[in-house]
């Protein structure tokens, strides 16, 4: 599934950079919207000086899987940045599209519910992402709707592409994981929360995953009494039968748990792939998507 992608197209020329826009700041640094003389946009994350090994690391993984479709690309270097202020940054490529989080709470559309037809192609696209990084030994440990961004399609007719990002908390194969840098209560499991029970493996992912699912389906995340943890609810949305199956897979943590690749052969996925989406799908999609973040 890896696409061919020189390195000549990451390198950025800062020099030739100016700010569109500030696009969000998160827990290891801000991002802007800078524009090169050539007019390509970029995504520039910048962090403070001290967490340059955590900025770092998120290259590393985006490098090491360059070209695959799922996954976010960015430049080719870790650049050290001294006006107005001493930080580091790297530059990715720019989300025209916004992210899920956006998606989900950003439309008007919200109150009506997102067709079950486009959670699932949601769903694909996330698990073929992960299925690339657990087949390597990776983990993200922080899979959430905002680090899930939004991009045109490449395939003709469909409306939108995924591709994950936000690896500032990711677990890279054969390394000590810093737990200072773990996950978002939301979307973790009960376990995540018991003293000395942290154990960073591939199903953190694939329960993520089903949060995320639920959110889709307009599930609220409601807190345990006296815990950080969350318990998604869903009321009032009927799903089908194959939707609460792969649910129930997602959340079910045990050494039997369904890996990334098995779920992509769930009824939940497959089901969704022998069918073109339809012209409702593809009206609902683009409503979906927040107007201001439709650049060209």
């Amino acid at each position: 599934m890896e696409q061919i992608c020189r390195d000549d197209d990451w390198i950025v020329d800062e020099s030739s950079l100016t700010t569109v826009s500030f696009l969000g700041r998160g827990s290891f640094g801000c991002v802007s919207l800078e524009k090169d003389s050539n007019s390509r946009l970029w995504a520039k994350k910048s962090s403070p000086m001290h967490l340059k090994n955590i900025l770092d690391k998120e290259l590393r993984i985006m490098h090491r899987f360059r070209g695959h479709p799922r996954i976010v690309n960015a430049s080719t270097s870790l650049n050290l940045q001294t006006k107005p202020y001493e930080c580091y940054t790297i530059y990715m490529e720019y989300a025209s599209q916004g992210n899920l989080n956006e998606m989900i709470y950003g439309s008007p559309r919200r109150s009506q519910p997102i067709p079950e037809s486009l959670v699932q192609r949601a769903a694909h696209m996330i698990l073929e992402g992960l299925v690339a990084l657990h087949s390597h030994g990776y983990v993200h440990c922080n899979l959430k709707p905002s680090n899930i961004l939004v991009f045109p399609s490449t395939t003709t007719g469909e409306p939108w592409d995924i591709k994950l990002a936000g690896f500032s908390s990711s677990k890279e194969p054969d390394s000590e994981y810093d737990s200072v840098c773990f996950g978002t209560a939301k979307y973790l499991p009960p376990k995540s929360f018991a003293p000395n029970e942290l154990i960073i493996h591939p199903y953190l992912d694939i329960y993520a995953l089903g949060c995320v699912v639920y959110e889709m389906f307009g599930a609220i995340p409601i807190p345990e009494p006296f815990d950080d943890f969350y318990e998604w609810k869903l009321r009032g949305r009927d799903i089908s039968p194959e939707a609460r199956d792969f649910l129930k897979l997602c959340r079910d943590i045990h050494p039997r748990s369904p890996a990334a690749a098995e779920l992509l052969n769930h009824p939940f996925i497959t089901r969704r792939l022998e069918l073109p989406p339809t012209e409702e799908d593809k009206e609902i999609s683009s409503s979906l998507l927040p107007s201001e973040l439709l650049l060209t």
